[in-house]
This record gives C-alpha cells, sequence and structure tokens, in this order.
C-alpha cells in the first residue's frame, strides 16, 4: 500500500514539474483578440463598456465594481470576481471609437490591458476586443495556454454585452 502511494505521489510530483518547465518555456506574454458585430450603435456600445458602475448588472462573470475615482484617462476602479479584486487603470478613453484598461497592481500572477476598439458597420457596430496579458506564474501560463481558452474571458464578455444591448 505504501509503495503504491509512493508511485501515485511520485507521478504527480512529475507531471507538476513537467507542467512547470513546459511553462517556463513559453513566453509571458500573449496576445488575443475577437471581432463581434453589435445591433448598437457605436455611441451606445462605448457607453456600455464604459460605465463599470453597471457592468455587474450584465457581466456574468462580475459580482461587483468597487473605487471607482474619476473619469476619462486615469479612471481607476477595482472588479471583484470569482477570482477576487482586479484593479485597473484607463488609459485610453476615446468616445465611440477606443478604450483601453490596464491591470494596475504587479501583485496578482497575471497582468496587462484590454483594448476595445469600436467601428460603426451597417447600423451597428463591429467591436474588437484585444488582451495583451502577461502570465507570470509558469504554471499558471501552461494552464492558459493549453488548458483554458485566452480568447474565453473576451468571448464571454461579448455575449454578456450583446445580450445587454439587445434589451
Amino acid at each position: 500500500m505504501i509503495r503504491w502511494t509512493l508511485i501515485v505521489l511520485g507521478a504527480i510530483a512529475l507531471l507538476i514539474a513537467v507542467v512547470a518547465v513546459i511553462g517556463w518555456m513559453l513566453p509571458p506574454g500573449h496576445h488575443a483578440e475577437r471581432r463581434v458585430v453589435l445591433k448598437a450603435t457605436p455611441d451606445r456600445v462605448f457607453g456600455a463598456i464604459t460605465d463599470v458602475a453597471q457592468a455587474p448588472t450584465w457581466r456574468s462573470d462580475l459580482r461587483r465594481v468597487e473605487d471607482i475615482s474619476g473619469h476619462g484617462v486615469g479612471m481607476t476602479f477595482t472588479e471583484v470576481g470569482s477570482n477576487g479584486p482586479v484593479p485597473f487603470r484607463v488609459e485610453v478613453f476615446e468616445p465611440t471609437r477606443r478604450f483601453v484598461s490596464r491591470i494596475d497592481t504587479r501583485s496578482l500572477p497575471y497582468g496587462g490591458t484590454w483594448t476595445f476598439d469600436l467601428a460603426p458597420l451597417d447600423g451597428g457596430t463591429a467591436l474588437t476586443i484585444a488582451e495583451d496579458g502577461e502570465v507570470y506564474n509558469p504554471i499558471f501560463r501552461f494552464m492558459s495556454r493549453f488548458v483554458i481558452s485566452q480568447t474565453a474571458s473576451i468571448e464571454r464578455y461579448q455575449r454578456d454585452l450583446d445580450n445587454e444591448l439587445r434589451k
């Protein structure tokens, strides 16, 4: 019995070591983006994206937003979801065209920016969301690349936004 327990524990340790080594070999940065066409004007889409206080009413991954300070470039806010609090700072605020927010801490195992580019299209809006992310922990980097889709958060955001704009 003890022998089998040691074999199982050794196999688990080897698997974790292999995952960590592969994670260290991957670059910490990644770029992921998705485009969707929404049946709403760029003004309405931009308003929904930038009204961070209202985001918990329509975003399925968000419990609340705290510590909202300022408006436009330099605005800060903290999103609280299943992964805990994530502070953001707005870097670009171009009404109806572009919105860029950056994770405003290095204490998380990840960081980076989310860029929202909007363009009018056939009475609606073409919205491209790009994530330029960094994953600092090699095990999380492995998981991000091979287990969890790097575009899953973007796709969920776009679905939630589309549902909100259809109301």
